[in-house]
């Protein structure tokens, strides 16, 4: 594994293919993603955004919610 890795990291690729490459990795990230929120059925950032709501400033007069 570690010589398929390391000849992965030393072949040349022009400015295409690392775009495509990258391109990719991105587009598996975003998958993942929404992947986890199809199996969990909560957003990576759901605990943040009930977090934020009851902050300082989160009511119309700048005071916490209780």
């Amino acid at each position: 594994m570690n010589q398929q890795v390391h000849g992965l990291l030393q072949k040349e690729v022009s400015r295409k293919e690392f775009l495509g490459i990258g391109g990719l990795a991105l587009a598996s990230l975003f998958g993942a993603g929404t992947l986890i929120k199809l199996v969990t059925g909560k957003s990576l950032g759901s605990s943040l955004t009930k977090h934020t709501a009851s902050s300082y400033g989160a009511s119309a007069y700048g005071g916490s919610k209780q």
